[in-house]
């Protein structure tokens, strides 16, 4: 029997998410045994600062990448949208769960209250929300929400906030996007661009690991190309946390085409349908359109 060891956050969305990524493994792999090592990060001990202050998304990242360089664990798992265009060198993603739903949701407890509020304050510590929200509704005022999923809706709940921002991905892997204490408003793509691999659950390991075909034979095709296209628009971009960029593609394996989104931080987002071969040097060049 083979070992792998996983290395994850210790919120219930990152243990959730691991045990998608076990469930996976064991499916095609019965013959190893799956572990999974709690590694605490920079961002979930600073819980009262925005990402922007101390170190963008690698704060997320940067201790459990250290364990895997130096082999106390084989690979991690992540939320896509967590992870920063370049990755230590010497890693890399190697696998791609199936996409869940992409899209952004405001959560109130009471809707209707929520819309006759002249300044409604909305709970959340992303740029890229922030500066969409905005658009919908423009007498808003944005609040720094930080902590786990349950931990924000306690907040919300607690009336801290009128509404606050969260990915539908999140709240359906914790079974907690129907719930009756609270509305939920989803926005399209077209409406709140996501975040570059919002929904995605990856795999990231060592090159040359042992585990590499286990990892790609439990990888989703379509997550993946969307995930590359997103990806290598935020690099162009040079995006992390300290810009409101928004990325979705929407890819569509039978047609050979993809649907893509672009928000870079005013106005309304670029969008286009383009081939599927064409996908990548279309990206780069509206990334590169001012």
């Amino acid at each position: 029997m083979k070992r792998l060891v996983f290395g994850t956050r210790g919120s219930e969305l990152a243990l959730a998410q691991t045990r998608s990524v076990i469930a996976a493994v064991a499916r095609q792999f019965p013959d190893i045994v799956c572990e999974t090592k709690v590694i605490t990060t920079k961002g979930d001990r600073l819980l009262d600062k925005p990402l922007v202050e101390f170190g963008g998304k690698g704060a997320f990242i940067s201790e459990i990448e250290e364990k895997i360089k130096n082999g106390e664990i084989h690979a991690a798992v992540h939320s896509a949208k967590d992870m920063p265009a370049k990755l230590e060198d010497g890693l890399y993603i190697a696998g791609a769960l199936e996409r869940e739903n992409p899209t952004d949701v405001l959560v109130t407890t009471d809707w209707k209250g929520f819309l006759r509020k002249e300044h409604p304050v909305v709970g959340t510590s992303s740029l890229r929300r922030r500066e969409q929200i905005s658009r919908h509704f423009p007498g808003c005022e944005c609040s720094l929400l930080r902590g786990n999923v349950n931990t924000r809706l306690k907040k919300l709940k607690d009336g801290l906030y009128d509404g606050i921002i969260l990915a539908s991905a999140g709240l359906k892997r914790l079974g907690l996007s129907d719930k009756a204490e609270f509305q939920y408003h989803e926005f399209t793509a077209d409406e709140m661009v996501p975040a570059g691999g919002q929904g995605i659950i990856v795999i990231e390991t060592k090159r040359g690991s042992e585990f590499a075909d286990v990892f790609s034979a439990i990888s989703d095709e379509r997550a993946q190309i969307e995930l590359k296209l997103e990806r290598r628009a935020l690099e162009l971009l040079g995006a992390g946390c300290h810009e409101p960029v928004g990325v979705f593609t929407e890819a569509d394996l039978s047609a050979r085409s993809v649907r893509i989104f672009l928000f870079r931080g005013k106005g309304e987002p670029q969008r286009a349908v383009v081939s599927l071969k064409d996908a990548e040097k279309y990206i780069e060049e509206m990334a590169r359109h001012e």
